[in-house]
């Protein structure tokens, strides 16, 4: 028992190192006038995110219909809807089509990601060479290629662990009572993934390989969750949401660094 409290203190503090991080990263951006860094990212991100959200919007319904119907679903909830055992597969319907619909939508975040990888790395290279006394130097694609293709690569990587966990999770949200809670883990373990995401381009540049990077989070996973829920909750004013999590993100590595 007190193994596992110890545990969950030690998330607790990791997620707080993260809050106190994007709290951080907006008075940077204000201090050395990153405005600029982070509207150019964000409003590239703001296009793509809002493609993807066209073509969400009109193809996930058909998507979440057809799988529902090879499932059989839709007839089993029927053919129980005049029982209480018929209100309980109601609810986990709702709770499969709800963690179907989340698991769909962070495909097209994931493309984001990737495609915005080149920008995401020169902004945490520009955070980086402030932090370290170069406020004036400006990255170059030459220097940033290297982490923008490993984060090309760590955002396929946790795409796919990702896509792992939430197939099981899909079959678990189809249990009555048990698979209800199941939407607020996928959340979860997206914020981790995403979190990792960002993170990395800081490693990237302090001599952590890949296997080093992905050992350090697997022990620290607060510092993940904590970047990707403000990530994803940020989300509400789109564009700003992957700058202030590269630049929390590299802040947080810097902290850790020490």
């Amino acid at each position: 028992m007190f193994i596992f409290t110890a545990q969950n203190q030690i998330l607790l503090k990791e997620i707080v190192i993260t809050v106190q991080s994007w709290g951080e990263a907006h008075r940077f951006i204000i201090q050395h006038k990153l405005w600029k860094w982070v509207l150019v990212p964000g409003l590239v991100y703001a296009i793509l995110f809002l493609t993807g959200m066209y073509f969400f919007v009109q193809s996930a319904t058909g998507v979440l219909e057809y799988i529902t119907h090879i499932l059989g679903l839709s007839d089993r909830i029927q053919q129980l809807q005049n029982s209480f055992l018929g209100f309980l597969f109601t609810l986990s319907g709702l709770m499969f089509w709800l963690t179907l619909l989340l698991f769909y939508f962070s495909f097209f975040k994931y493309i984001c990601l990737i495609i915005g990888s080149p920008l995401f790395a020169m902004l945490s290279r520009k955070t980086e060479s402030i932090i370290e006394g170069h406020e004036n130097e400006t990255p170059t694609w030459k220097q940033a290629h290297t982490e923008a293709r490993r984060g090309i690569f760590m955002a396929l990587r946790n795409c796919g662990w990702q896509s792992v966990y939430l197939v099981a999770l899909l079959f678990l949200s189809l249990l009555p009572v048990v698979g209800w809670i199941v939407p607020l883990i996928v959340i979860l373990v997206e914020c981790y993934y995403y979190g990792f995401s960002m993170l990395d381009y800081g490693f990237a540049r302090n001599n952590y390989s890949r296997p080093d990077a992905i050992s350090f989070i697997g022990r620290h996973k607060g510092l993940a969750i904590g970047n990707g829920i403000l990530f994803y909750l940020i989300h509400l004013v789109v564009f700003v949401a992957p700058a202030y999590a590269i630049i929390a993100g590299t802040l947080t590595v810097h902290k850790i660094k020490k």
